[in-house]
């Protein structure tokens, strides 16, 4: 079998390691990474991987004028390494496939699932739980508080990727699961617990049913706040589906999302994978210069009063309270039937 993960990254090279490890040691065989104008030494790092046989690397500098996320998926579309996979999923450095069944490899949840076509990946947030300096430190060891199994509100929290069968019916690939399916085919998809989910082969359905655990079998973990140090770096670097959009405070609230302990992803050690990559004489060096790198970006930045504002008001915010369906009444009474948090 072949699974291929496809990734966008700019300027993530202090994390990029540790991504791959974990995903090889899932069972990810294959790697169809894009690079856009990094300055970290990312790409670089890219073609020594490249080079070693861990991954197909292709650059996607811009100008893009929907973005370098929508660039990279229509170029991935056409690539030989997805042709060639037997299993596909879009992910973002910043989140991590967590199997719960089994070896907790992508074979074991295959095994659990072997009438699916497409397997919803659904988010659980973790927050930065008053973490403030960046340090070179494994992400999925630091921030190990995350959101609770089911929540109301915010509603994204329970959106999902999607892993899904390479010949399904699907014509394009798209961020959270696969575009344009064939007419008059229906796709066999199962939630990250394992239930039928048939409500999903139509439509462009991106979020989990919110009343119940998602969980049973496989999550997503989602680290996409970091430390607040490295989130100041993130919003300096902008989002990657939005060529001129950047991050706040909002996009802070909503993920900071720390009410409880989930250590269950450092049960899968890819510590050897990890350590082999950190050890080759180009690899090292690269990854510690683009920490060197993320550091200086942020003491730059510091020396602007509108970094300086961010970087106060997050060490000035608590962490975020999920709503459920109690809390959040006085909000949910407005969503508009069908759409996201409206079911239960």
């Amino acid at each position: 079998m072949r699974a291929l993960a496809i990734l966008g990254v700019r300027n993530e090279g202090a994390f990029l390691l540790e991504w791959l490890a974990h995903h090889r040691a899932t069972g990810f065989t294959d790697f169809l990474v894009s690079s856009n104008d990094c300055e970290d030494g990312t790409d670089a790092m890219l073609e020594r991987l490249q080079a070693l046989g861990w991954l197909t690397h292709v650059r996607n500098d811009g100008p893009h004028d929907e973005g370098p996320q929508w660039a990279l998926l229509k170029s991935a579309d056409r690539h030989p390494a997805r042709a060639g996979a037997d299993w596909v999923l879009f992910c973002d450095i910043d989140e991590f496939v967590n199997i719960h069944v089994g070896d907790r490899t992508l074979s074991a949840l295959l095994a659990a699932l072997p009438e699916a076509d497409a397997i919803t990946l659904t988010w659980r947030m973790f927050g930065n739980a008053g973490v403030v300096g960046y340090e070179d430190r494994p992400i999925t060891e630091t921030f190990t508080r995350a959101a609770p199994e089911t929540l109301a509100w915010p509603w994204r929290a329970q959106q999902f990727k999607t892993l899904f069968r390479a010949a399904g019916p699907w014509r394009k690939l798209g961020v959270h699961r696969p575009r344009n399916p064939v007419v008059g085919v229906t796709a066999r998809w199962f939630d990250g617990s394992g239930r039928a989910v048939p409500e999903l082969s139509e439509g462009n359905r991106s979020f989990s049913d919110h009343t119940r655990p998602n969980y049973g079998l496989v999550q997503l973990n989602y680290y996409a706040l970091g430390a607040m140090e490295s989130y100041v770096v993130k919003c300096d670097r902008g989002r990657a589906n939005r060529a001129a959009a950047g991050l706040d405070m909002g996009y802070w609230v909503e993920r900071n999302l720390s009410a409880v302990e989930d250590r269950s992803i450092l049960a899968l050690d890819s510590r050897a994978l990890r350590d082999s990559l950190h050890a080759d004489p180009v690899l090292g060096p690269l990854h510690a210069a683009a920490v060197q790198w993320r550091k200086a970006r942020f003491a730059a930045l510091m020396q602007e009063e509108s970094w300086r504002a961010l970087f106060g008001r997050l060490l000035m915010t608590p962490p975020s309270q999920a709503l459920d369906r109690q809390s959040g009444a006085a909000l949910l009474a407005h969503v508009r039937p069908g759409g996201p948090a409206a079911a239960g």
